[in-house]
């Protein structure tokens, strides 16, 4: 595995499993099979209302808790929540998470950023970060942080690349987790020819070829299945490297174009959202 490390000095791995979008059951089952696998990186959210099996996943896997990096997300409704993190702590059954984030601009979300500070003053987060915090919020929270946080997730792929936001990640060195990694909905992402090319150079499937661009761009990646083969193959990107040649030609894709755009009324449905959380 190789490793970001992140400006607090904690080590996360590049490639992780994410959950978004799996049930219950199909979260439990890849979180379980991912880590038997080689993957030590779990991602999941309070809204994706998977994290108790995501719990259930890590637990039997039989890898040691101190070896797994477990990432999560507090939702907006959950921001004024006095109890929100030892909740979440508890649906996970777990004492702290490695990376806690507040999951969208939404709502209170100073109040959020606040609980994450103070989980991670009290060792229940070893690192923080912020989801979908783009433009004026991460412009807004620098004014406001007491402590810098070490990730954001967002958007990113070889079609949208964050040229803007990663010179105020940089700055503060910030990492970058990217979601939708191999573009959405309509393939034309992984359907470029120049993937197809790499791939046959290295032996790679186009989805390999653009995971290892996340990785060589300093992102780490967190791309979700509930197929076993697919996941396996998500991982086995690190025994090949793109030349500097090749990664120019890939950022010469940069269309500067994303797939999803959030409006204000999706912001306010966010904040009064609540979910229903799986029971013990």
């Amino acid at each position: 595995m190789e490793y970001a490390v992140l400006n607090n000095g904690v080590k996360c791995p590049v490639v992780g499993i994410g959950t978004f979008m799996l049930s219950p059951a199909e979260a439990e089952n890849s979180v379980r099979e991912a880590l038997k696998m080689g993957y030590s990186l779990v991602d999941t959210a309070n809204a994706y209302v998977n994290e108790r099996a995501c719990g259930r996943g890590i637990k039997d896997s039989g890898m040691k808790r101190e070896d797994v990096f477990i990432s999560t997300k507090l939702w907006p409704s959950e921001y004024e929540n006095e109890n929100a993190v030892e909740e979440t702590l508890e649906r996970l059954g777990v004492d702290y998470v490695d990376l806690l984030y507040i999951h969208q601009p939404a709502g209170n979300w100073l109040a959020g950023y606040r609980q994450l500070e103070k989980a991670y003053k009290e060792g229940k987060a070893k690192s923080i970060g912020i989801s979908n915090f783009e433009g004026e919020y991460i412009e807004e929270l620098q004014t406001k942080w007491e402590i810098v946080p070490q990730f954001i997730q967002v958007e990113a792929h070889p079609y949208y690349t964050q040229k803007e936001l990663r010179k105020t990640l940089d700055r503060y060195g910030i990492k970058l987790m990217s979601w939708y990694p191999l573009g959405h909905g309509d393939k034309s992402l992984i359907n470029e020819p120049l993937f197809a090319e790499l791939g046959r150079k290295y032996g790679k499937s186009p989805a390999q070829v653009i995971l290892r661009w996340h990785t060589q761009m300093g992102f780490v990646v967190i791309p979700g299945s509930k197929n076993v083969d697919h996941i396996k193959d998500n991982l086995d990107i690190l025994d090949f490297k793109l030349t500097d040649e090749e990664m120019e030609r890939i950022a010469a894709l940069d269309k500067d174009e994303r797939y999803y755009y959030r409006t204000d009324e999706q912001l306010a449905g966010f904040a009064a959202w609540r979910p229903e959380f799986e029971k013990a």
